[in-house]
C-alpha cells in the first residue's frame, strides 16, 4: 500500500508556525540525566531515601504505629528560610521518633486557580519572567541540602516532568486535589518509586481518589521524557502504595470521627488501601492557620480512641505564622501563599501530641 502524503504547495507566509505568530518563545533546559550529574544524590543519600520511603510504607500499612507528620511550609520561597526551618524539624523529628515519623514539606510547585507565582521551580526570582534553568539548579541544590539533614522530604507533583528532575531525592508525594482526576497524573504516580497519597476533589468528595488510587495501581503506558531529554514511552509497573488525603472541600470538612469512618468503609468497599491522612489546612481549616492545632489535635484523639487507620496529619507551617503579600520588604519566614502556624505553635503542638 502507498502511504506517501500528498502535500499541497503552500506559499511562505502561509507556513508559518502559529506558535511563532503568537509570540511564544522557546528556551532550552538540561535533561534530567544532565541535572542528575551536576548534583548527584551519594550513595549514602540514596540509602537513606530508600529507608525514609520504607518507613512511610510501614506506617501506611498499618506496620508501623507511628503516625506520619508531613510538615512544612505551603509553598518555598527563600532557600535560607526553609534551610533554619529543616534544622529545627529535624531536631524536633529525633525528639519525637517514638510516636511520630516527621516529612518535611518541600513544596516547589503551587498549583494555581487563575493566576500567580507558580513556585520556586518556575520563578525563583519572582519577577514574573520565569526562569526554570534556575529554578531547576536551586531546587535540586536545596532537595540535596535538606537531604543531607537526615530529613525525608515531600512535594507535590505537579508537572510530570518535574519529578524527572527532581523526583530521587522525594520519599513520599502529594497528587493535588485539582490534579487527582488526571490521567496523566494517576499514570505518573503508577510509575512513581515512594507512596503518594491523592487528596480528595476540591468539592470534599473522595471518589475521584479512590478512582485514581485504583488507576495508579495498574501499570501504564504513557508519554514521558527519557533522561537524555528524548521523547518516549514509559511503561509503569503500577504503584500501590497510595492512600486518601482527605483535605476538606468547598464549604466542607472532612476531618471528624464521621467522615473519616466514611471515607474508610468506602476505601474498604473499592478494595484499596483504608489509610488515611487528614490535611489540616485547606478547605479543612477554611484558610485560618490556627484551626490546623485544633484539627489536629481532633485528629490524634480519634486515633487513641482506637482508629489504626489514621495514618497521618499534614500541617502548613514555617518560622512565622500567617501569610504575605509578595514585596520588597519581606519578614523572613513567612509564607507567600497559604497561611501557616509558626514554628513555636507547631513544635509545642506535636510535643503535645
Amino acid at each position: 500500500m502507498n502511504m506517501s502524503l500528498n502535500v499541497e504547495t503552500v506559499s511562505e507566509a502561509d507556513s508559518v508556525p502559529q506558535e511563532v505568530e503568537r509570540g511564544n518563545t522557546e528556551v532550552l533546559l538540561p535533561t534530567p540525566a544532565e541535572l542528575r550529574a551536576s548534583l548527584p544524590v551519594s550513595t549514602r543519600l540514596q540509602a537513606q531515601i530508600h529507608r525514609h520511603r520504607e518507613s512511610i510504607r510501614r506506617v501506611l500499612r498499618g506496620e508501623d504505629s507511628r503516625t506520619l507528620v508531613v510538615v512544612g511550609p505551603c509553598s518555598i520561597h527563600d532557600e535560607v528560610a526553609a534551610m533554619e526551618y529543616g534544622e529545627k524539624l529535624k531536631k524536633l523529628a529525633d525528639d519525637v521518633s517514638d510516636r511520630f515519623l516527621i516529612v518535611m514539606r518541600a513544596y516547589l510547585e503551587k498549583p494555581r486557580t487563575t493566576v500567580g507565582w507558580k513556585g520556586l521551580l518556575y520563578d525563583p526570582e519572582r519577577t514574573g519572567t520565569g526562569d526554570l534553568n534556575e529554578g531547576l539548579l536551586r531546587s535540586r541544590r536545596l532537595l540535596l541540602n535538606l537531604s543531607d539533614m537526615g530529613l525525608p522530604l515531600a512535594t507535590e507533583a505537579l508537572s510530570p516532568f518535574a519529578m524527572d528532575y527532581l523526583g530521587d531525592l522525594v520519599s513520599w508525594t502529594a497528587i493535588g486535589a485539582r490534579t487527582t482526576e488526571s490521567q496523566v497524573h494517576r499514570e505518573l504516580v503508577s510509575g512513581l518509586p515512594m507512596p503518594t497519597g491523592f487528596k480528595n476533589g476540591t468539592d470534599g468528595s473522595i471518589g475521584v481518589a479512590i478512582n485514581a488510587m485504583k488507576s495508579a495501581a495498574h501499570p501504564h503506558h504513557r508519554f514521558g521524557v527519557g533522561s537524555n531529554g528524548a521523547p518516549a514511552m514509559i511503561t509503569t509497573q503500577g504503584n500501590s502504595d497510595t492512600h486518601l488525603v482527605l483535605r476538606g472541600g468547598r464549604s466542607v470538612t472532612n476531618y471528624d470521627e464521621k467522615s473519616i469512618r466514611e471515607a474508610m468503609d468506602a476505601l474498604n468497599a473499592s478494595g484499596v488501601s483504608a489509610s488515611v491522612m487528614v490535611d489540616c489546612s485547606h478547605d479543612n481549616a477554611q484558610k485560618q492557620s490556627a484551626r490546623q492545632l485544633e484539627i489536629a489535635r481532633v485528629v490524634i484523639a480519634q486515633k487513641r480512641s482506637g482508629n489504626p487507620n489514621i495514618a497521618g496529619l499534614m500541617l502548613e507551617s514555617f518560622l512565622e505564622e500567617g501569610r504575605q503579600n509578595d514585596s520588597d520588604d519581606l519578614l523572613y519566614g513567612c509564607s507567600l501563599t497559604d497561611p501557616c502556624i509558626s514554628w513555636k505553635q507547631t513544635e509545642e503542638l506535636l510535643r503535645s501530641l
